[in-house]
């Protein structure tokens, strides 16, 4: 029976999760490089400044891939691009129309984070929903050869000391990840709370009764109290849109549904895109393909990754520290710059120095716009080292020029590589440069560019995915009829914290839009998020409540403090990105740009409860 009720609490005990597709899905994240050459970057050029020229170089290297980010809808033929190919066949279940206190959308960190709080604070009365057939979220989905984390797994990974555990490397394999979420979803009997291969496809708000309906793919009708959404902000994946994609005869997947029954040995394959992804993925399959083709409209920014495996020494003087774990994390989180974040000196977070490096001391107060100049000088100079790294390690002049990036750094993704430049070196390796509109015609053979076709047997799409564009904001009716996402497209996107949206009570949305509070340790914002959360639904119990809703005042000051942030620091994401909606996004609508003083606007919010509305 996959529905059961335990005996002594009377609620509902699932056994849903699924077996998994095939044995073939196993793999290993990079590892150490030995060779120092390719794990240091170059010194800056003497003298390197922003100025006009520079700016200049950049402004034409974006305008010119404008407009180019055209994508599709994966429906009908293209919906075998979402297909679950991890997980055996769904475990065949009951449809649920009974009544729970909270329903959370979404298996990943976010989820397990949440019950993990939820329960020590004696919230038990929780059902999650999940798509995928497992544990994870994204690294659920993304179980491509090569996958890493991009952030040092010691801060990365929730809970390392409550699971007694240690990652292997500093950047720990995507595979660990999963397993180790795995273990921890045993460990905090997270399996019988949990409905897999369960879409949620719309949520709808009973004024009358104080309740969402929570409608699934599965038939189900849950009535619940309240309504968290942890579903995650890259989880949606995405296609180009190039003319003949449908005629291809050969082999093709996405990333994020890497077909593990197709055997790259001696193929002819080619990959179209350069981001994230592809970074990690094209050193791993240039081992075993016989000709690789990488398609790239826009180079990314390949730092060095001086990846290490965890020393003995290292596990037993950290556990000496008490609370080292989260003690390292919030260190981890006091870095505000990205690349000194994922660079940071290991003596810093170990707790052995007072700081991450020396602070120069100003006679006076910079202005956000001398900041702003600052840093981009800062950028530009690493921007320099990155470049000069493409030089000192790919041989071919003309492949070394078309993967220099020109934009500021971290405008893009960044990405932390020692063995993807070296790949361009290899004989069965032929970089396509496609910029600045990318692939523009698939054939039946293969893919067509400049007029020249290139013959494949396999066709990858590293196309990455949509950015805070879950499905599941489109589905969800609160007071008045209204969707979140009519709200939104109506008035522009509107939050409080990026947690609460007015018109939408009992509904709490783990890091969507707006939402601050972290580093650049995604975790650590789910776990600020989930903290909030939590406080939230004890605020209600401790005071006999059952509905909270945000006003429409403050939340139209905290949309606005987003907007103004987003526009003040504009100049540091001057290029085209998923970032900032391919250049379309309006200003404070996807990501929070406001620094710490997301931690005000909260601790304000929880001190006076003046943002709130309570039945």
């Amino acid at each position: 029976m996959s529905i059961t009720i335990d005996k002594t609490t009377g609620k509902k005990v699932f056994d849903t999760r699924a077996t998994k597709a095939s044995s073939k899905i196993v793999g290993k994240g990079y590892s150490p490089v030995k060779d120092k050459r390719l794990t240091t970057l170059p010194e800056p050029p003497p003298g390197a400044v922003f100025n006009a020229a520079e700016q200049a170089k950049y402004r034409d290297f974006k305008e010119a891939r404008r407009g180019a980010a055209d994508y599709m809808a994966m429906d009908g033929e293209f919906s075998k691009y979402l297909e679950d190919v991890y997980s055996a066949a769904p475990v065949p279940r009951e449809s649920l129309t009974d009544d729970v206190e909270i329903v959370v959308v979404g298996a990943g960190f976010a989820g397990m984070l949440l019950w993990y709080k939820l329960q020590k604070a004696g919230f038990t009365d929780v059902r999650f929903c999940e798509k995928g057939g497992d544990v994870g979220g994204t690294w659920y989905w993304n179980r491509y050869p090569g996958i890493a984390c991009d952030v040092e797994s010691y801060s990365y990974l929730p809970l390392l000391e409550e699971m007694d555990y240690i990652p292997t490397m500093k950047f720990a394999s995507g595979f660990e990840i999963m397993e180790y979420c795995q273990k921890f979803a045993k460990k905090f009997n997270f399996y019988e709370r949990c409905l897999f291969h369960t879409t949620v496809e719309e949520t709808k708000w009973d004024e009358d009764d104080r309740r969402w309906t929570v409608h699934t793919n599965r038939g189900d009708a849950m009535r619940a109290r309240y309504v968290i959404l942890a579903n995650g902000i890259l989880t949606t994946p995405k296609l180009a849109k190039i003319q003949g994609m449908g005629s291809f005869a050969g082999e093709s997947f996405h990333t994020s549904r890497w077909n593990y029954d197709t055997d790259l040995t001696n193929k002819r394959v080619g990959i179209i895109g350069t981001g994230a992804t592809a970074v990690q993925v094209i050193p791993e399959i240039a081992k075993a393909v016989k000709e690789l083709f990488v398609f790239q409209r826009t180079p990314s920014s390949i730092d060095v990754r001086d990846q290490r495996e965890t020393t003995s020494e290292e596990m037993s003087t950290w556990q000496t520290e008490p609370g080292w774990a989260r003690a390292r994390r919030a260190r981890f989180a006091r870095i505000s710059a990205g690349r000194t974040a994922m660079k940071a000196n290991d003596d810093y977070l170990a707790g052995k120095v007072a700081d991450f490096k020396e602070r120069k001391a100003y006679d006076r107060v910079l202005s956000p716009e001398e900041l702003i100049e600052k840093q981009l000088n800062t950028n530009f100079r690493i921007m320099e080292q990155i470049r000069a790294r493409v030089d000192a390690i790919v041989d071919d002049p003309k492949t070394a020029a078309s993967l220099k990036p020109y934009y500021p750094y971290g405008c893009k993704r960044p990405t932390f590589h020692d063995e993807y430049l070296p790949t361009f070196n290899k004989a069965n390796v032929t970089l396509v440069d496609t910029a600045p509109r990318g692939v523009t015609e698939i054939s039946p053979k293969g893919v067509i560019h400049d007029g020249i076709e290139y013959a494949l047997d396999v066709l990858i799409y590293a196309t990455g995915f949509q950015w805070m564009a879950t499905s599941t904001f489109n589905m969800i009716t609160g007071r008045n009829g209204q969707t979140l996402s009519s709200k939104w497209k109506a008035e522009g996107t509107k939050t409080f914290l990026g947690l609460h949206s007015h018109g939408f009570p009992n509904l709490f949305i783990i890091s969507g839009p707006q939402g601050g509070g972290g580093s650049f340790n995604f975790t650590d914002a789910i776990d600020q998020h989930a903290d909030y959360v939590v406080w939230m639904l004890e605020t209600l119990r401790n005071n006999m409540h059952t509905v909270v809703d945000v006003k429409k005042e403050p939340e139209q000051e905290y949309a606005e403090h987003c907007r103004i942030a987003d526009i003040t620091s504009q100049p540091l994401r001057d290029c085209i990105s998923y970032y900032n909606g391919h250049g379309d996004a309006e200003p404070g609508s996807l990501a929070y740009y406001g620094g710490t003083r997301w931690h005000k606007f909260r601790t304000d919010a929880q001190t006076t409860l003046e943002p709130y509305q309570f039945n």
